[in-house]
């Protein structure tokens, strides 16, 4: 019984570079991304992970992420599920605008606040907290049932929506949460107990 989740953010994408804040907006990956992603595919083929199912949001920066890691692994014909409980956190009034020129406009500790806080959403937007009441559920009903039958299951998405899962696997407090960084194209492996508690985790990097 494998029990395993795989767990990985899209590679960069040219919002990220250009250090907009995207939420749900569509910018695709850089080429620093594409690599970014590939390399996570062949981190995963060298460790041998073969897949059961994958699961990615709606948004085609972590789709186009998930496509070429499966194009590494030798896996192209996985069933996906695309679903919008694992989008990005949707920053609303703040989406498609420099981080900078929101730190002029707002002021540095409010946009602080909105970016870092647990529960304040920025106008228009959503909170982390916001964010894992959608992604919560999702897991239970809908990918933990597949981990527990003893699969391998790889979850492609962003660094909110995984931060949510994370908050929740690792058993982390908001304070923890919000100071927890999630690197672009690379995989945090969990192995699950029959309680469906963390047995093991490792972040594969390098």
């Amino acid at each position: 019984m494998s029990r395993i989740l795989v767990l990985v953010r899209h590679g960069q994408s040219e919002w990220n570079l250009k250090n907009l804040f995207t939420g749900w907006k569509d910018p695709d990956l850089t080429e620093k991304g594409v690599e970014e992603a590939k390399s996570a595919g062949r981190k995963l083929k060298a460790e041998g992970f073969v897949f059961d199912t994958a699961f990615t949001s709606v948004l085609s920066r972590a789709q186009r992420t998930l496509d070429l890691m499966l194009q590494e692994l030798g896996q192209t014909d996985l069933p996906v599920t695309r679903d919008v409980a694992l989008n990005e956190r949707d920053y609303g009034d703040l989406s498609g605008l420099n981080k900078d020129d929101a730190r002029e406009k707002w002021g540095e500790e409010q946009v602080h606040v909105w970016r870092r806080s647990y529960d304040t959403p920025p106008p228009g937007g959503e909170s982390l907290k916001d964010t894992g009441a959608r992604v919560w559920p999702y897991y239970i009903h809908d990918i933990l049932p597949k981990v527990m039958a003893g699969g391998t299951v790889i979850v492609a998405a962003h660094g909110n929506s995984l931060r949510s899962l994370v908050m929740a696997l690792d058993g982390l407090t908001p304070d923890q949460i919000v100071a927890e960084e999630i690197a672009t194209g690379v995989p945090i492996v969990y192995r699950l107990n029959e309680d469906t508690t963390v047995r093991e985790k490792r972040v594969l990097e390098g």
